[in-house]
């Protein structure tokens, strides 16, 4: 088979199971078989692919499967385009979602609606393959619709409860935001290049617009911003992610770590030659994520709810991901993707096996003493949680400190600052978590252990946690030059320090209980401020919730009756005022006509005159 043949298979392959999932009635060991094993088909090809193209910097492969569109100038294909970000892409896409279906099948094995789930779950990462594969905008977009589509399916799957229905729906429509701001950038990209093509539009661009001349660029590129702070959950459309929790915690995982919030990263660097023509919106990209980042930390350094915890974290890296696209480092971003969707996935799997096992116990002050009874889930929570610390030796160590380094380098001091204290409060809060969880002390006994296919999930991403960020360049980061000054120093040491005084002060507060309580009344505002996520729901409902409903309760005050009458009155007005003008008399319609044609006249030789 041909690489083209191979690159053909990866986004199809998940989907024809999805199809087979859909309308066959299967049981549950060849729903398992199947589901899973069309994922770990595409992982296998996606390393292979890595083990062809390891040597090569500079590689493309292509593969189409015919023609979509073909009007005018608009030629549109299913044609696939893979370079070495979207290699990445579908590794980590196809090796995390693997694992996560394999967990599933443990976790989801006593639903009575298992086959609905993986159909959900496939199609879902078959989307997600073809956003990252799209040659064109618009194949893109279709699965950025797509991955829209199968979140809303699998965070409202437990659809008996109204809260789940409710949160599903809150992700669709604030999503659909930031997709509709995506759309009119598409199709002002298309008018202004007269391509869709994502290759063509970056080299047509540099033609067509430049830095002095970037009105357009920067108009495409904040639109195209506009999807990807939607569906990457960033400021201000970030708090429909908490809320997704609703769905199963597999799903959780696999929106969190590998696909959906990864869709605006992914964007925005994929276009990166078009964004370099917006200095201005690239700036606006860093505050967005400095913003959404310690909006996030904060948020998740007051949650009692095991997930919201993990969601509100997951909304913090992703502004660090920003950030790093903003100042021009792209590839740290990427990087920092990877290594986040390998923790991330992790400690979500591990909070999965925490709610299996505690009678689906979320609230973590109700959990504690679990260290010796779930030894593989707490191990795996601390190597999660040190990740997501950024303690040395960690996957997530070796790339947040090279975004630090990046952010440095680009002379934005401020904004470094911003993104150390995040670090700071982000170890905070894992230390908190997982001294609670595991150190507190015991209230619930576990009913259940993980199940094999569980445990085994969690020790391959284990591995990958610890090691998955492993690079020679990054050991510099620990060793700052000696012939440094003391604020090279500084730069390069403090990120490394603040971890451990962050988990020294968890610890503290931890033994002296002073976690879950508020002793001082001035802190019980900011207190609950930052648990609601900073209020934003309630912000959005004052402002467009409320004047919505008040209108539509007008309608009990004949409001319609009282409009059609507004109107009948003011017709009436305009009647006899005109009708005066109609008085039968053909020499005054004849002097009306000639006196227009002078004005008109008048008005248009001035104007010539003028010139």
């Amino acid at each position: 088979m041909s690489l083209s043949n191979l690159l053909l298979v990866i986004p199809l392959l998940p989907l024809l199971s999805a199809i087979i999932l859909l309308f066959c009635n299967l049981s549950r060991l060849w729903i398992s078989v199947l589901a899973v094993g069309s994922i770990s088909s595409v992982s296998l090809i996606s390393l292979f692919l890595n083990f062809h193209f390891w040597q090569q910097t500079d590689f493309v492969l292509t593969a189409s499967l015919g023609n979509w569109i073909n009007i005018a100038q608009l030629n549109i294909g299913f044609g696939l385009y893979l370079d070495s970000l979207s290699l990445v892409m579908i590794t980590i896409i196809s090796g995390v979602g693997a694992l996560i279906h394999l967990y599933s099948t443990g976790f989801m094995f006593e639903d009575k609606s298992f086959k609905r789930y993986f159909t959900y779950l496939n199609l879902f990462v078959s989307a997600m393959l073809f956003l990252v594969l799209a040659d064109n905008l618009l194949l893109l977009y279709l699965g950025w619709e797509g991955v829209g589509l199968c979140s809303y399916l699998l965070i409202g799957f437990w659809y008996q409860d109204k809260n789940n229905n409710l949160a599903a729906n809150k992700a669709f429509l604030m999503t659909r935001i930031g997709d509709t701001a995506m759309a009119i950038g598409l199709f002002l990209l298309f008018i202004q290049l007269g391509t869709l093509d994502i290759q063509a539009i970056q080299i047509k661009a540099h033609i067509v617009w430049s830095l002095s001349d970037n009105t357009i660029a920067s108009i495409c590129c904040l639109l195209l911003l506009g999807g990807a702070v939607g569906k990457s959950a960033q400021f201000p459309l970030q708090n429909w992610l908490p809320d997704a929790m609703a769905g199963p915690t597999p799903v959780s995982a696999l929106i969190h770590a590998a696909t959906m919030v990864t869709a605006g990263i992914y964007l925005i660097a994929r276009n990166s030659q078009l964004f370099q023509l917006a200095p201005d919106v690239l700036y606006i990209v860093a505050l967005i994520g400095t913003l959404t980042l310690l909006l996030g930390a904060s948020a998740a350094m007051v949650q009692s709810d095991l997930k919201r915890i993990l969601a509100y974290s997951t909304i913090s890296q992703l502004g660090y991901m920003f950030l790093a696209l903003g100042v021009g480092a792209g590839a740290s971003a990427v990087f920092h993707l990877m290594t986040h969707a390998f923790f991330k996935a992790l400690l979500f799997l591990s909070a999965g096996a925490l709610i299996y096992s505690l009678h689906h116990e979320h609230n973590i002050f109700k959990m504690g003493g679990l260290f010796k009874k779930l030894p593989v889930v707490a191990v795996s929570f601390a190597i999660g949680c040190s990740a997501l610390a950024s303690l040395p030796f960690t996957s997530g160590f070796f790339s947040k400190e090279l975004i630090l380094e990046q952010v440095i380098a680009s002379n934005s001091i401020g904004l470094w600052w911003a993104a150390v204290l995040g670090a700071f409060i982000t170890a905070f809060y894992s230390a908190r978590l997982f001294f609670v969880v595991f150190l507190g002390q015991a209230q619930l006994s576990p009913n259940k252990t993980p199940t094999k296919a569980m445990s085994i999930a969690l020790i391959i991403l284990c591995l990958f946690s610890l090691l998955g960020g492993i690079q020679p360049s990054g050991l510099t980061a620990l060793m700052p030059p000696l012939n440094a000054d003391n604020l090279t120093v500084l730069q390069h040491r403090l990120p490394i320090i603040l971890p451990f005084i962050a988990i020294s002060v968890a610890w503290w507060m931890f033994k002296t209980e002073r976690f879950g309580k508020t002793q001082y009344s001035a802190l019980k505002g900011i207190h609950q401020l930052l648990k609601s996520g900073w209020a934003f729901d309630q912000m959005y409902y004052i402002i467009f919730i409320q004047p919505f409903k008040f209108i539509c309760q007008l309608n009990k005050h004949d409001v319609i009756d009282l409009f059609y009458r507004l109107i009948e009155k003011t017709s009436c007005v305009f009647h006899k005022l005109f009708s005066k003008f109609q008085n039968g008399h053909l020499r005054s319609y004849n002097a009306s006509l000639v006196i227009f044609c002078i004005l008109a006249f008048a008005w248009f030789l001035s104007g010539e005159l003028i010139k």
